[in-house]
């Protein structure tokens, strides 16, 4: 397993945010309009892909939120390598970039209709946190927060 530090303008990074995507579109039923409005992923500088095998099948991203916080965006691992702890070791990555730049907290948001997700933030020192910005009000948020 091999954790690349790239950005954005990577092609493996589009192709699997374009299958996410696809998967939260499904999830988020009616409201994924609304939500995919907060995910684009155009202009980020932080971002890591997971290579198995020197095939791309995992990612993550880092959004600054506010001067001491990034926000954790685009986490997605293929259907087929889930279960396999690449999720948590691209975590571990992000986590271990935002406190080189400096940072002292994360904080994301998943939704209910996302129980892995929801399970792997709780495994890994996750807390829900009242939700966040744009997601203050939307029933189907979970917001968490962790310290860095």
């Amino acid at each position: 397993m091999i954790l690349k530090r790239t950005t954005s303008d990577n092609p493996d990074f589009q192709t699997l945010v374009a299958l996410l995507d696809a998967d939260l579109k499904i999830r988020d039923g009616e409201e994924h309009a609304f939500y995919a409005q907060y995910n684009k992923s155009a202009t980020l500088n932080e971002v890591v892909v997971c290579y198995k095998n020197e095939t791309a099948v995992g990612c993550g991203a880092l959004r600054v939120y506010e001067q001491q916080t990034v926000e954790i965006k685009r986490m997605f691992v293929l259907p087929e390598q889930r279960g396999k702890g690449i999720a948590q070791n691209i975590l571990k990555e992000l986590e271990t970039w935002a406190t080189e730049l400096g940072y002292t907290q994360c904080i994301l948001e998943t939704g209910v209709n996302q129980p892995e997700a929801i399970g792997l933030y709780k495994k890994t020192a996750y807390t829900i946190t009242p939700n966040y910005g744009p997601y203050k009000h939307m029933e189907n948020s979970i917001c968490m927060v962790k310290t860095i």
